[in-house]
């Protein structure tokens, strides 16, 4: 049981997205603060279920695949709600778009990467990249009601959006940069 504990999490993580959304389909005080801690519970069970496998060396091939897959779903669920609610509007678009954009193409690029069986490992910088993200998304959810409590919620959100979408931006192209590497030494 303990061994599939990091597994567990990762499938419980993407098991909270349609939550979130049901939780910020009840306006107000308490729905979008329920949307924030579902929201909070979904990335904690991010740094838990990768501590645990690195940890107990727990690791395996299916955590491997789901968890970045579990990430993407969280970014993308919170990009549309926010869209959805007008959280994120206007140019603020743009940085949703490169998010993503960057998001559908290093799935794309690790799936073709993987019949080349090279391995398009995740970066330090990427990992940073995803927290900031994370954070910025929780200020975000809690805009409609979290200015009363937090005033500048939605500055802060977006500040932190922006700088997640540049080093999303960054990360992605050193990807592409890594990626087309190996296609070209491929082609030979």
């Amino acid at each position: 049981m303990f061994k599939s504990l990091p597994n567990a999490l990762t499938l419980l993580r993407i098991g909270l997205l349609p939550v979130i959304y049901l939780c910020y389909l009840n306006p107000g005080f308490y729905g979008d603060w329920a949307a924030v801690a579902v929201f909070t519970l979904a990335g904690a069970s991010d740094f838990l279920d990768g501590y645990l496998a690195r940890r107990y060396n727990l690791q395996s091939k299916l955590g491997r695949m789901l968890d970045p897959i579990a990430d993407k779903l969280m970014v993308c669920t919170a990009l549309i709600v926010l869209v959805a609610d007008g959280s994120i509007y206007g140019w603020h678009l743009i940085a949703a778009i490169i998010i993503l954009c960057r998001e559908l193409m290093v799935s794309g690029l690790r799936e073709f990467l993987m019949e080349l069986r090279v391995a398009l490992p995740v970066t330090a910088l990427a990992k940073y990249k995803t927290v900031i993200q994370m954070v910025a998304m929780g200020f975000l959810l809690s805009v409609p009601s979290g200015t009363a409590v937090l005033a500048k919620a939605w500055e802060i959100g977006l500040v932190l959006f922006w700088v997640s979408a540049l080093l999303t931006l960054w990360t992605g192209l050193g990807y592409l940069r890594t990626s087309l590497a190996h296609i070209n030494s491929n082609d030979g």
